[in-house]
């Protein structure tokens, strides 16, 4: 199978900040939770607090958005994602993410490819498991698929370097193209 990380890999800018943007021009509610969302912002740009500590902090813009927004966002968007993962696309493809599971189901359904992504609770932001970053993507890979061969891995960051060392070939994306890991 082939593994894809999604913000910035398969799809060009990070999904969770373009769908809060997307709320806030959508839902007056998510207005009330601006000073709630920037100061988790600046907690976690200075590591003041546990990343997903400020995550689940700023996830709280969720309470004022209706359930089926993530889906009425990708309808909107999907068009974005990358043509040269369109290109490739195989029907085994599995997406892991550190975004909410909850926003990036509904693309993967319409895509076809499987998920692991962080459990974080639509309706009240809180996260229902470990952030899926770094070293938890593997555990969750593993625990699913067991030693299930990795051939190709895609991702904008090293910080997913212990799921690239699963794979075959490893390929780092960034604006100016697909190079090796």
């Amino acid at each position: 199978m082939n593994v894809y990380d999604f913000d910035k890999t398969i799809y060009p800018v990070d999904s969770t900040a373009q769908f809060y943007l997307w709320c806030l021009r959508r839902y007056p509610g998510t207005w009330l939770t601006l000073p709630c969302t920037g100061w988790a912002f600046f907690c976690m740009g200075l590591r003041l607090r546990p990343k997903t500590a400020c995550k689940q902090t700023f996830y709280r813009f969720l309470r004022h958005v209706p359930q089926d927004a993530p889906e009425r966002f990708w309808r909107e968007h999907i068009g974005a994602v990358c043509p040269w993962y369109l290109a490739q696309k195989r029907p085994d493809d599995l997406v892991i993410s550190a975004s909410p599971e909850f926003l990036l189901r509904p693309v993967a359904e319409r895509l076809g490819f499987a998920l692991m992504a962080s459990p974080v609770d639509q309706a009240t932001g809180r996260y229902e498991g470990e952030n899926c970053h770094g070293q938890e993507k593997v555990r969750r890979f593993r625990e699913k698929y067991g030693q299930a061969p990795v051939e190709g891995f895609w991702s904008d960051s090293r910080s997913d370097s212990p799921m690239a060392a699963l794979a075959d070939a490893a390929f780092l994306v960034t604006k100016a193209g697909i190079a090796p890991w």
